[in-house]
């Protein structure tokens, strides 16, 4: 069973209970030279995540340290997380169809969608999706059913966009032959090329993708580009790191209207990393474009008497409607892993995501200042960045890497085949997790090595 410790009011209570003053009243028989006045050698107080490093150093847990991001990210989650995910109310529930058998799930994929909405100020979320890859590419096609131009299929697409989801958007789009366009990126800032954009001015733009941040840890213009969009009739669809936008501009913000979709991967609100998956996606929109969002939608109502319920609703998927009017053939959802999203969400806070994301910032600004000052290794783009940066090595990286590893090291993510024209280029990523120590070693150990 957790331990969960009493609150100073629980103590208070149960000494008036027995009727004394103090706890040291339980021990009045036991004589005062026998009684020690403190525990000297027990150190200050340290957080959950403190603690867990200093337990396994003293397990010596051989753990390599990581420094890779590209998608996926270790940040440290609270205990208490899986410890109520885990719990078979949510572990072993299947999709919520009788809503009066089902109304602690539904209550919180509904809080799960609140609480989206409110970290990417939109007005409506659906119940989670497979990953934030397969989430894209459903944004992708629910542009193509919202645009006006009937005769609309391009899609643009940042150069500096996540391979591993410019793959599966093509993949799933394939059968409607949609055109995709990739704008390049700025080769000092790592942006994308707003000269780009020209000529697409008087063509049928459907849809203007923006990553926030880019693969490159780089932080885009939102809203210049937004604007653009929205002046030729295009939609914008933002693929956004979740956590960052705990301290960047909010998707719905962007612009002078605001994006019309934003989806992107929510593995950083509490899912660890796990040999790839399982993840989850997330989609908002404005609420204008709500009837032909994909997947499930809980929403909130009352019974006859007046009680709170909650129920599906807006399920345009082929499960409950004609195949061919459907939105979408997603059936299943990631719920656990929503779920854990929630419960990491409500124990951190506005304010505690904050905190997260600006660690994640200053440790990653800390490395980029340690590794760039090394010989042999050279900052690639000086735009802004959050978690994420990109540098070259002046040996093949592959070689590095394998080297850093055997120093127990994952030093970073090889972008020489993905964005072979950047050369020998390594993508680093620092999260909350990092000590100085870290950081200092990973600098210490890959100077050695160049």
């Amino acid at each position: 069973m957790p331990f969960i410790p009493h609150t100073e009011q629980n103590i208070k209570e149960m000494l008036q209970k027995i009727g004394i003053k103090n706890i040291d009243e339980l021990f009045s028989e036991i004589p005062e030279d026998l009684k020690i006045k403190g525990l000297n050698n027990i150190p200050e107080s340290l957080s959950e995540m403190k603690v867990t490093r200093l337990m396994e150093s003293r397990a010596n847990n051989h753990k390599n340290t990581c420094f890779i991001g590209a998608g996926a990210y270790e940040h440290y989650i609270p205990a208490v997380v899986w410890d109520l995910a885990s719990r078979g109310e949510f572990l072993t529930a299947y999709t919520p169809y009788q809503a009066e058998a089902s109304q602690g799930t539904l209550q919180v994929i509904y809080e799960y969608q609140t609480m989206m909405c409110n970290l990417m100020s939109m007005e409506a979320s659906n119940a989670s999706m497979y990953d934030g890859a397969s989430a894209l590419a459903e944004a992708v096609l629910m542009a193509l059913r919202l645009t006006k131009k009937t005769e609309a299929k391009l899609i643009l697409i940042p150069r500096a966009l996540n391979p591993a989801y410019l793959t599966t958007l093509k993949t799933i789009t394939k059968p409607h032959h949609i055109e995709f366009a990739e704008l390049p990126f700025n080769y000092k800032t790592g942006q994308i090329d707003e000269t780009a954009l020209n000529q697409y001015a008087n063509k049928n733009v459907a849809a203007l993708v923006i990553a926030q941040p880019n693969f490159f840890g780089t932080i885009e213009d939102i809203d210049i580009l937004t604007n653009w969009a929205h002046q030729i009739g295009a939609l914008v669809i933002g693929c956004v790191n979740p956590l960052a936008m705990a301290i960047l501009k909010a998707p719905g913000k962007w612009g002078e209207t605001g994006a019309d979709i934003a989806v992107g991967e929510g593995q950083p609100l509490g899912s660890p990393l796990a040999s790839g998956g399982p993840y989850f996606g997330f989609m908002c929109c404005k609420k204008e474009h709500v009837r032909q969002m994909p997947g499930r939608i809980v929403g909130r109502t009352v019974d006859t008497e007046g009680k709170t319920g909650f129920v599906l609703t807006l399920q345009a998927r082929e499960q409950h409607i004609r195949r061919a009017k459907a939105t979408s053939n997603i059936c299943s959802n990631e719920a656990l892993m929503a779920t854990a999203a929630t419960i990491y969400m409500s124990l951190l806070g506005e304010k505690g995501l904050k905190q997260v994301a600006m660690a994640c910032h200053n440790n990653t600004t800390l490395l980029h200042k340690k590794l760039t000052a090394i010989k042999g290794v050279k900052a690639v783009f000086n735009g802004p960045m959050f978690h994420e940066f990109v540098v070259q090595l002046n040996k093949p990286v592959t070689l590095i890497l394998e080297k850093l590893a055997d120093l127990g090291i994952q030093g970073g993510f090889d972008l020489s085949n993905d964005y072979p024209e950047l050369g020998a280029c390594l993508l680093v990523c620092a999260t909350e997790t990092k000590t100085e120590t870290d950081l200092q070693n990973y600098a210490d150990q890959l100077e050695k090595l160049l």
